[in-house]
Order: C-alpha cells, then structure tokens, then sequence
C-alpha cells in the first residue's frame, strides 16, 4: 500500500505566510523559506504554496518566490494562484516547482486543465476545489473564497478528473481553520467520486483528523495551523499515524 501522504500549506501574502479562518481573518504566520526548512526537516511529504490573492488581483504569482522556495528545499513542492495559461503554468515548473495547480482559472475556462494537462503532463497538475455546503449541495467558490459559482464539486471533480487533473486538492471553506476536523461527509463524496488521489484540506487541529480522513479514502491531508504555530510537529502527527495502522515514511 502506498503511503499516505502529510502535505504543509504556505498561503503567501505580500511574501509572508498567512492563515485565517474559513478564508477570512488572515494573521501572519512567519517567513516562507524558515518554514519550508522546518517542515522539511520534520519529514514532511510536499509543501503546496499558495499565492493567495494573485487570482483576486489579477496578476501573476510571485516567480522570484517559487524560485527561491524551491531552492530551498528538496521535497515535491506545488503552486497555485492566478494561473491563468499553460504557459505561466510551464514557467512555474522551470522555476523548480515540481506541480502546479489551478482553481479559479480551471472554473473560468474547464479546457486550461486540458491544455496544461497536455504541457506539464497530468501527473504535475492538481486542481483545487473550495466548496461550501449550501444546504443542497456543496457549491465551488473561485477567487480566494469570494465568488459562488453555482456548481456542485462533486460532479466538478468528475469534469476535472476527464479533463487531465492528476490530482484534486479539496478544502472545505465551511471546516477552514476551525480545527475541529476535515469535512469528512464532503471528503468522501469526492473520494467516491474519482479514481484521481484525493488531498483533504481545511479544518485539520489534532491526528485523529488525520486518521479519519485516511480512514475514508483520502490520498494525503494537507494542514497549516497545526504546524505554523508548533501545536503539533510533522514527526509526532506520522508517529501517531503508524500507530494507528496507516502507511506514511517515517525516516
């Protein structure tokens, strides 16, 4: 069995790592290389950048910062934010990163997934779906948390999954930075859903979350909080994980 992969979150505003609470209240979090190098040398499994108002802004992401972040480090490193073509996608990859991926772009425009699947292969592109319970279903939201798009994300993962996507990075706008647990009913309704992996994202605040989103079919789990503030470190959350069953790399 493959192991299960522990993924950081640096959400990166004015060159700082931020983290809020369901996409709002945004507070500093320290500098993006100290962290990448602490998260490394914990034994985390890859590191996802987020340029987190380059969609919103509507400009491109900082490629001086990918550059030096992936100096840095030696883990697989993905990034996102306000990648709007192939190209700037491709460009992203020269930079070190090793994925990218895309969310408002992938909504605006569903044939970028195919195109960029098609330059930087499928297996270095992820999109990431933002989905809040609407109290039908759970609804896409594109920039940043700002905009409702009327689609359900369980078929959106489907669509994507067609078009090229390798992999499908899940946050669940109403559990982001609760830590009080993944959304696990939206969790597994996309795991069911796609044979791509599946990374959980938003609201993770102690192992057992980790546990239970491994539990139902979750690929990787991906946190901030937790680590950013040194509530847990990397190695104890794996420790606690191979306790209980589940396959991660623990050096």
């Amino acid at each position: 069995m493959l192991a299960k992969r522990i993924i950081a979150a640096l959400d990166i505003k004015e060159g700082r790592v931020v983290k809020g609470i369901k996409f709002r209240n945004i507070r500093d979090a320290g500098d993006p290389i100290e962290l990448a190098r602490r998260y490394e040398s914990e034994g985390i499994d890859e590191i996802v950048f987020l340029d987190i108002t380059a969609s919103y802004e509507k400009r491109q992401i900082l490629l001086d910062l990918v550059e030096r972040i992936a100096e840095e480090i030696y883990v697989p490193f993905t990034v996102g934010g306000g990648i709007r073509t192939a190209e700037e996608a491709r460009e992203i990859v020269k930079r070190g990163a090793d994925k990218i991926f895309i969310n408002t772009a992938a909504v605006d425009n569903p044939k970028l997934v195919e195109e960029i699947a098609q330059v930087i292969g499928t297996a270095n592109l992820v999109v990431a779906i933002d989905a809040k319970w609407n109290g039908k279903f759970w609804e896409v939201y594109t920039h940043g948390g700002r905009k409702a798009r009327g689609i359900d994300a369980v078929e959106w993962a489907k669509t994507v999954e067609s078009l090229g996507a390798g992999e499908i990075l899940l946050t669940s706008m109403d559990t982001d930075g609760t830590k009080q647990g993944f959304d696990i009913p939206l969790t597994k309704a996309v795991v069911e859903a796609v044979e791509i992996p599946v990374i959980a994202s938003g609201g993770a605040g102690k192992p057992e979350h980790f546990l239970e989103a491994f539990r139902i079919g979750a690929e990787a789990a991906l946190a901030a909080s937790i680590f950013h503030y040194g509530e847990y470190t990397v190695r104890e959350l794996k420790e606690f994980l191979a306790e209980h069953g589940v396959p991660v790399r623990l050096e």
